[in-house]
């Protein structure tokens, strides 16, 4: 039950998050004034925290639908099965996510 909220709701989470997407580009294409501003918004603390949960968003609506296409041929409907898969998109999409972040720092930050 968990997971399918957290579904729903990171599904909502990246349409607001694809929003914002859309709208950085727009300020890229509005020039270099807008485009500070949108790296400066995106470097700090607030705009870093957006950034996390957009990318654990990601992962965890990314993982958890690997699992529905694979209930949906038939694995994983046993009761401890259904369990365990679900733990593992909760703790893959945090493995997942700080992965990808690593790899972002190590290679010069963000923005």
């Amino acid at each position: 039950m968990v997971t399918s909220i957290l579904h729903r709701a990171t599904g909502v989470v990246l349409s607001v998050g694809s929003l914002l997407i859309a709208a950085a580009l727009v300020a890229l294409a509005a020039g270099p004034q807008a485009w500070a501003c949108v790296t400066g918004l995106a470097g700090s603390w607030f705009g870093q925290l957006v950034l996390f949960g957009w990318v654990w968003a990601f992962a965890f609506h990314l993982l958890n639908g690997v699992r529905h296409l694979l209930q949906d041929a038939g694995w994983g409907y046993a009761i401890a099965q259904f369990i365990r898969n679900s733990w593992i998109s909760v703790i893959g999409s945090f493995v997942l996510t700080a992965l990808v972040w690593v790899l972002v720092m190590f290679r010069g930050g963000v923005l």
